[in-house]
């Protein structure tokens, strides 16, 4: 059975008819126990820190917010420690235009947007895959092969190299799950 990924602002009572025999799961910071622990929000604690030995964080975000440069803000190591998934997000608004994400939170390289998604935030979510939620992993399959499973995310671009789009984290649940995971 296919695993389909759909905007979180769907109505669920559509989804519902659309797919009707379908498991519907919300993976976002808004969703529910145990699907919410599949959220970059969601403060599962000792996420090692990509080029960063001995660091760690709370959140995938925490990563890929406090290793991002702006024109007049450098690394914030303070995203690392957040645990109520609140005030993770940095905006260009407040610091400007992004510049890049810092090799690690004393690097002295800028990778730009491709790059951090392949060397930072794919390898970070994978790891939480495997180390945080494979019991989770372990249900979605077993629900997927037995009837559809629709997955809620705020962005559904499931395209890594789709740079005009944030990326789905529920796409990339969508990816692992059908052994597409892409490095």
């Amino acid at each position: 059975m296919p695993l389909i990924i759909k905007n979180r602002r769907a109505s669920i009572d559509n989804l519902s008819k659309v797919y009707p025999d379908a498991v519907i799961i919300d993976v976002t910071s808004r969703g529910s126990e145990p699907w919410v622990r599949f959220s970059p929000f969601y403060p599962h604690g000792g996420i090692p820190v990509p080029f960063s030995p001995g660091e760690f964080t709370m959140t995938v975000e925490g990563i890929w917010q406090g290793l991002k440069v702006f024109e007049t803000a450098d690394v914030d190591p303070s995203k690392l420690s957040i645990a109520d998934m609140k005030g993770i997000k940095r905006s260009v608004k407040k610091y400007g235009k992004v510049l890049g994400h810092r090799t690690g939170l004393t690097g002295d390289q800028l990778l730009s947007y491709q790059e951090a998604r392949q060397q930072i935030y794919l390898p970070t979510y994978r790891w939480v895959l495997e180390n945080c939620v494979p019991d989770l992993i372990d249900k979605l399959k077993k629900l997927a092969a037995q009837t559809n499973v629709v997955l809620l995310d705020y962005e559904t671009n499931s395209d890594i190299n789709n740079l005009s789009k944030p990326l789905s984290h529920a796409g990339l649940i969508k990816l692992y799950l059908e052994d597409n995971w892409q490095t």
